[in-house]
């Protein structure tokens, strides 16, 4: 599979590429070809389930898979977390209608172009690279969930203790080598042509939550 990360996000009009994953919510595999030829799919590329913010994106997105259904649209969520871990998870944290799947390589995210962000003592270079003293200076702001804003390292520390999210060790090991993962979400037409995206190489900086008014325009107009 490609990686396109030194290029950037997928944009508009570009034809994403194909990548075959094994399902956490059903048994065997899901492929983009899958939906090639047959219906639009909004596909979300998010960091494993350790990161309490991309438990809430899923989650927002879920609440809107009956919506897009009707406009003929299926959802896909990736994951970095392993297929047991995220099991697990939803086992006790069911998300009715969701269609997930598993990539703790991250390939999907390379070929769509999201990198994988590193961390270094005293170089930014966005998206690829950001200081340690840069990344402590950023502020993240969830109101009604977070008592004020935080930095990235305390909003993540904050909101996993709120949500009693037990960090294991396959959590542990995602972390080490992705915590600086960026995630994006591309809807794709029937041909798998870009159609909307929103990622945080982008649009929302670390943390930006999609834009789910924009998403449903865009959805309007490709459904069936």
């Amino acid at each position: 599979m490609s990686d396109r990360t030194d290029v950037g996000p997928l944009q508009l009009g570009e034809r994403a590429p194909n990548f075959v994953l094994d399902t956490i919510t059903r048994e065997g595999t899901i492929a983009i070809d899958d939906f090639r030829g047959e219906k639009p799919v909004l596909v979300g590329l998010y960091r494993g389930l350790h990161c309490p913010f991309c438990r809430r994106h899923i989650a927002t997105i879920s609440l809107l898979t009956p919506a897009l259904n009707e406009k003929g649209i299926e959802s896909l969520t990736v994951v970095n977390t392993p297929i047991e871990r995220a099991r697990l998870y939803l086992r006790y944290h069911p998300m009715l209608g969701l269609l997930a799947a598993s990539d703790p390589e991250r390939t999907s995210h390379r070929a769509f172009g999201l990198p994988n962000m590193q961390i270094t003592e005293d170089e930014s270079a966005w998206p690829q690279k950001v200081s340690m003293g840069d990344a402590k200076s950023m502020r993240v702001d969830l109101p009604g969930e977070m008592p004020e804003p935080m930095d990235p390292f305390a909003a993540l520390e904050y909101l996993n203790k709120k949500d009693s999210y037990d960090i294991t060790e396959a959590d542990q090991q995602l972390m080490a080598t992705g915590m600086g993962q960026l995630v994006g979400q591309f809807l794709l037409d029937r041909d798998g042509v870009v159609r909307w995206t929103s990622t945080e190489v982008l649009d929302g900086g670390l943390f930006g939550a999609p834009n789910t008014q924009e998403l449903m325009s865009a959805a309007s107009h490709i459904g069936q």
